[in-house]
């Protein structure tokens, strides 16, 4: 019986001293390799970190105080003060636009208007004109002046004076240069006194108004 004992005491105690020891061995091993891999894993955290650190401060420097990697937001209000003053700025800009645009359009219609009665009041000073004409040859001037033909006189300077100061002026023809601007020629004629290419006749009066031409002068040009 004791001899029994001794080797089962003999056969087990290895066993378990074996087991025990393989057991410490692999759970040190295990312990040192989940240690080597915190730190392997917290020293790349750290070259990471300082790498995005470095990006940031190169990419927004900042001041004393501010936080790496924080952009600065606007406040909401100044952006709306923003919006605002821009929005008033463009509006002004099309409420200049527009009253110069309405001037503009209000000068033309004017000018147009202007015109168009001027042009219908031509041809009765070209009638009061050839009227006084004929009139003088009949009745000469000075002492032999009609009185009545004088009034007449008087009335078509008046008129003629008031025309010019709304800038209603005669085109100068005769002795000027031709100018298709402001003459239309109907005719070459033989003269003396004028150079060829020279305004030697005015058929009918031209007006202009103001810079625009309101008729043009009919004329003859010496050849």
């Amino acid at each position: 019986m004791s001899k029994k004992k001794n080797s089962g005491i003999k056969v087990e105690s290895p066993d378990k001293e074996n087991i025990n020891i393989s057991s410490e061995a692999e759970d040190k091993k295990e312990k040192k390799d989940k240690a080597a891999a915190g730190e392997a894993e917290e020293k790349a955290g750290e070259q990471e970190s300082g790498e995005n650190t470095g990006v940031d401060k190169e990419a927004d420097p900042g001041g004393p105080g501010d936080e790496p990697g924080k952009e600065d937001k606007k406040d909401p209000r100044d952006e709306k003060i923003e919006e605002l003053n821009d929005k008033n700025l463009r509006l002004m800009a099309e409420f200049e636009n527009f009253r110069k645009r309405s001037e503009k359009e209000k000068d033309q219609m004017f000018e147009t208007g202007a015109k168009s009665v001027i042009e219908k009041v031509l041809p009765v000073i070209d009638n009061f004109e050839r009227a006084l004409d004929m009139a003088s040859a009949d009745t000469g001037e000075g002492e032999d002046a009609d009185p009545f033909m004088d009034g007449m006189k008087k009335v078509y300077k008046q008129l003629m004076d008031e025309l010019e100061k709304i800038g209603v002026t005669p085109i100068e023809a005769v002795g000027q240069e031709f100018d298709p601007e402001y003459h239309n020629a109907v005719m070459q004629v033989d003269s003396e006194e004028y150079d060829s290419g020279i305004v030697a006749q005015e058929l009918q009066k031209g007006y202009r108004y103001n810079d625009s031409v309101v008729r043009h002068s009919m004329v003859g040009v010496a050849k």
